[in-house]
């Protein structure tokens, strides 16, 4: 198999997972984060690196984001959304975060591929992206290594979310822009 090959199978796995992701869910997200007074994004590993992308975009769309763990991280509190992947659905780091936030009083959403799990289970609301994480190593649905499916989709999915926010929010192309660091 030659290499644009793989990468349509890919693209192609991509496509399958995110057919299925269930848009009433993908709708309640983006009221959350519109409504929200401050938008608490966190994941691990990958998904992290994820996260932090989607909360670079939701700044440039002038909302108020903070990447969890970072030093100018507010405290969350009433009327705050704390937004974090968990795509094996049972990270005990990011349980232990759930609580904490539940307890602040924000609103908890969950991005997962299991959403029966623990962390998941605690969630205001949950986005289910049926793709393959490291949680599913022994019956590999996909051709990827370890959690890149869900974490490709992921992107996808939270990049697909910005347009829509940014016509919601009444938000020019320009607008976005003009929020870009200088400081490149």
């Amino acid at each position: 198999m030659n290499i644009y090959d793989k990468v349509r199978e890919i693209l192609s796995e991509i496509d399958r997972v995110l057919a299925r992701v269930n848009e009433d869910e993908v709708t309640a997200l983006c009221k959350a984060i519109q409504n929200a007074r401050y938008i608490l994004v966190h994941g691990l590993g990958r998904e992290g690196l994820v996260m932090h992308a989607f909360a670079m975009r939701l700044m440039h769309l002038g909302l108020r984001v903070a990447v969890v763990g970072d030093v100018t991280t507010p405290p969350a509190g009433s009327g705050d959304l704390f937004l974090v992947s968990c795509g094996p659905g049972h990270l005990a780091t990011i349980q232990a975060l759930v609580g904490i936030a539940r307890r602040s009083g924000s609103q908890v959403a969950v991005l997962t591929a299991q959403p029966g799990g623990p962390v998941p289970r605690e969630a205001d609301l949950v986005v289910y992206l049926p793709a393959q994480t490291m949680a599913e190593k022994e019956k590999s649905s996909s051709t990827q290594v370890m959690g890149s499916a869900f974490e490709q989709s992921l992107w996808i999915l939270l990049d697909a979310l910005v347009p829509q926010l940014q016509t919601a929010l009444g938000q020019s192309a320009e607008d976005l822009r003009q929020r870009h660091t200088n400081l490149e």
